[in-house]
């Protein structure tokens, strides 16, 4: 006999509904090890399911060891802002960012496989989590941080929407550097920049916004002979826009982060440098599928 007690601890274990929990008891005659696997086999049909639907809504997580010398961030998305308040979805976005900063994994697919806790694989994990929380879900993207001399620090706004983590080096400790860090993270957070410097900007990109320019000056009516001048122009304000270290200050938009960085080098007596840095936007570049709501109804009670 399959007791209420018994009913109560596997829906506890593994958030299923109350009559999938007695009947998975049944099934093996009150085994509550044998009845969680039965509920994870069926949390699998679930999920294959749900993998169709669009993921677009979550939090972006981040982690920082307390030494400051490691980090990770990743995304995690699923297909309601109301289940992306979960805080079971929530506390799962949590613990893979901790897993993020000290993975070996070079791609999700592999950082997915690898030890969520000691019985199960991250995506093992995730299919219990969407068989309780009945939304698909995906790990989309995650990065490592780490350094030796300098330290990382991080950053979300929005309750999860954007993450920032940057990456600094230097050979000196120093509250200044905690404060240039954290300064950098808002900076990254409010205006985006797509790359650290000029240096780093790929020439596809850089030819397109020239192309882009040099059309615009000849639509303008400007002699061909300046329009090479006007394009270089624009490039380098093309760069003040999308390179951290040519922006301005968010705080201080006489001051370039270059400047900022000079100057804060200077009160330390050694050099700060951005290592590196990632901004997370939940759901950036995803295509949602708009639904029609009567065709929606209409396919329910069709049963498609």
């Amino acid at each position: 006999m399959v007791t209420a007690q018994a009913v109560k601890e596997l829906r506890e274990r593994t958030g299923a509904g109350m009559m999938d929990c007695k009947k998975a008891l049944t099934e093996v005659n009150g085994d509550m090890e044998k009845a969680v696997e039965v509920l994870r086999e069926k949390g699998l049909a679930a999920a294959a399911k749900k993998a169709g639907r669009v993921a677009a809504e979550g939090i972006v997580k981040t982690f920082i060891s307390a030494d400051k010398k490691k980090g990770g961030i990743v995304e995690l998305n699923c297909e309601t802002d109301f289940v992306a308040a979960n805080e079971d979805f929530v506390a799962f976005a949590a613990r893979l960012a901790e897993m993020a900063s000290t993975t070996s994994a070079a791609s999700v697919e592999e950082f997915v496989g690898e030890k969520f806790n000691d019985e199960q694989t991250v995506t093992e994990a995730l299919t219990a989590l969407i068989a309780k929380l009945g939304e698909n879900m995906t790990v989309r993207r995650f990065e490592k941080f780490s350094v030796e001399k300098g330290l990382v620090q991080s950053y979300i706004h929005g309750g999860g929407r954007i993450g920032v983590v940057v990456e600094l080096g230097c050979d000196v400790e120093s509250p200044v550097v905690e404060e240039v860090a954290k300064e950098l993270c808002m900076q990254v957070a409010a205006a985006n920049p797509l790359f650290l410097s000029n240096a780093d900007v790929d020439n596809e990109s850089l030819e397109k916004e020239k192309e882009i320019y040099r059309a615009q000056a000849l639509n303008e009516g400007k002699p061909e002979k300046i329009v090479d001048k006007m394009v270089m122009g624009r490039i380098q304000k093309y760069y003040k826009e999308v390179c951290l270290l040519d922006q301005a200050w968010v705080k201080d938009g006489d001051k370039s982060i270059t400047k900022y960085l000079q100057e804060k080098s200077t009160e330390v007596g050694s050099p700060i440098k951005v290592n590196r840095f990632v901004r997370f936007e939940r759901g950036e570049g995803i295509e949602k599928k708009e639904e029609n709501f009567a065709e929606e109804v209409a396919k329910q009670v069709q049963g498609k």
